[in-house]
C-alpha cells in the first residue's frame, strides 16, 4: 500500500528525482525556453556556475541533470564534510577519466561556502586548465562568500524557493507515482503544503512520513487528524 512495502528503501524526495529537465518542478525563470539554464543544458558544453538559493528548490538535482546531459563523470563532495584529500581524491579521478575514458568531469560541491578560502583556491586550477567543470551549491550570498577568483570563473544562477503550485504539482505527482494514488482533503493538503515554506525536499519527507501514517491507519484519503 502507497508503495512503501519495498525492502531496499529509499527516501521518497530520492525515488521521485527529477530524470530530465523536463521533469524538474520550478525555477521556470532558469529552465523555461530561452531562459539560461535551459540554453546552458541546450549548448552542448558545460560551463562552471554557482547555484544560490534557499534549501530544496533543486540545486542537486540540476547538478546531477547537466552531468548527464553532458555524459559527463560526476563527482560530488559536501564541503561540511569533505577536506584536503577528498578535493584532492577528486581530481585525481577527473584525472583518471580524462585519460582512461576520454570524459569530461563535473565536479559538484555542495554547501561551498562552508569551505575555506584556501579549499575554495583548491579548485581554481583545474578549473582554468578544463580538468573539469565546477558547480557550487550554496544558501548564502556568493559574493560574500565565495571567493571571487573562483566566483569570477563561474556563473551564478539565483534559484527561488518553490511556489505553492509548484509544491501542489509535487505532492500530486508523488502520489500518482510513488504513492498508488492516495489522496487528501484540500484542507489536509494545503496544511502539507504550508509546512514546507517553499522546500521540496522537506516537503517530500512530510509527506512520506504522512503516507506512512495513513498506512498504519489503513485509509486512502488523507485528512487534518493524520496531519496532526
Amino acid at each position: 500500500m502507497f508503495g512503501l512495502e519495498q525492502t531496499n528503501y529509499q527516501p521518497l524526495a530520492e525515488r521521485l528525482r527529477p530524470a530530465t529537465i523536463d521533469d524538474v518542478i520550478g525555477q521556470q525563470h532558469l529552465l523555461g525556453a530561452g531562459k539560461p539554464l535551459r540554453v546552458a543544458f541546450e549548448s552542448g558544453e558545460p560551463h562552471s556556475m554557482l547555484l544560490w538559493g534557499p534549501p530544496g528548490v533543486g540545486k542537486t538535482t540540476l547538478a546531477r541533470l547537466m552531468a548527464q546531459a553532458f555524459n559527463a563523470e560526476f563527482i560530488a563532495l559536501s564541503a561540511v564534510l569533505s577536506g584536503v584529500k577528498d578535493i584532492r581524491d577528486a581530481v585525481e579521478r577527473a584525472e583518471f577519466v580524462r585519460a582512461s575514458m576520454q570524459r569530461r568531469t563535473i565536479l559538484f560541491v555542495d554547501e561551498v561556502h562552508r569551505f575555506n578560502k584556501s579549499q575554495q583556491d583548491a579548485f581554481l586550477p583545474h578549473v582554468e586548465s578544463g580538468l573539469f567543470s565546477f558547480i557550487g551549491a550554496t544558501t548564502e550570498n556568493p559574493s560574500f562568500e565565495v571567493n571571487s577568483a573562483l566566483l569570477s570563473r563561474s556563473a551564478v544562477y539565483v534559484l527561488k524557493s518553490l511556489t505553492e503550485s509548484d509544491l501542489e504539482q509535487l505532492v500530486d505527482r508523488a502520489c500518482v507515482r510513488e504513492l498508488d494514488g492516495l489522496q487528501f482533503t484540500a484542507e489536509a493538503k494545503a496544511s502539507l503544503i504550508a509546512s514546507a515554506d517553499g522546500d521540496g525536499r522537506k516537503l517530500l519527507n512530510n509527506l512520506d512520513i504522512t503516507a506512512r501514517a495513513a498506512q498504519a491507519k489503513q485509509v486512502r484519503e488523507v485528512d487534518s487528524s493524520i496531519l496532526a
